[in-house]
């Protein structure tokens, strides 16, 4: 009698992405718009996540706001709650002072709570940091300033399933170093329309320790999203 061996499907990548208007506050002061992609891929001990944003504004013709950013994690489960990971980072915002600030961290995660209505986890790290300063015309000039740095970061994500169709997102992010300290905090209230469609309302806070010359220590970002689900 022969054998038959069924091959297990191949894992798919599942996410979202989003876009809406945006009334931004602190370096830029203006209201445009946003878009956002998150993608998730569970494969057997490994979840690759992936991501990617824009936010571009103008007022009267004059551009007032650009910012691009990009992600990716993998991680490498080696229990049921616990697992090490491993990213990078990488951020250009235009009106920030920073030409860009890009990073590379690896470390340990766990999940604290993983229940099907709720999830919290925290992760630990350490890593690499390259940045730019962008170069200021003046008076004075001041002249631009490429920095590299050891940093510390951490991470906590918490997901809860307020009603069958409501739920509340919240994600921080510190990475701390000598040449800087970024922290961000995404918080989100999303309900859902059906199966696929969505309505979020965010709430983002992005803070520089050290920020260029001449420029805002935070600015933050409220948002109300249409949000597909695939």
């Amino acid at each position: 009698m022969a054998a038959v061996v069924v091959a297990p499907a191949h894992a798919e990548w599942k996410g979202q992405g989003q876009a809406g208007i945006v009334f931004a506050r602190g370096n830029t002061d203006t209201d445009t718009a946003n878009v956002k992609l998150e993608m998730a891929k569970e494969a057997a001990s490994w979840t690759h996540k992936f991501g990617v944003a824009a936010l571009r504004a103008a007022t009267s013709g004059d551009k007032t706001a650009e910012r691009y950013e990009g992600m990716w994690q993998s991680d490498y489960k080696i229990s049921e709650r616990d697992y090490y990971w491993g990213g990078v980072r990488y951020e250009d915002d235009r009106f920030s002072g920073f030409d860009y600030q890009a990073t590379a961290t690896t470390g340990y995660g766990r999940k604290f709570i993983n229940t099907d209505d709720t999830k919290f986890v925290g992760e630990v790290g350490v890593g690499y940091r390259r940045l730019k300063t962008v170069a200021q015309i003046g008076p004075p000039f001041i002249a631009s300033e490429t920095s590299g740095d050891a940093i510390l970061r951490g991470f906590l994500g918490y997901e809860t399933k307020l009603t069958d169709t409501t739920s509340l997102i919240d994600k921080f992010t510190v990475e701390a170093g000598s040449d800087n300290t970024f922290m961000s905090n995404v918080f989100a209230l999303q309900v859902k329309m059906n199966e696929a469609f969505a309505l979020s309302l965010g709430f983002d806070v992005r803070y520089n320790t050290d920020p260029p010359a001449g420029k805002k220590k935070s600015d933050t970002l409220t948002t109300v999203n249409l949000v597909y689900a695939f």
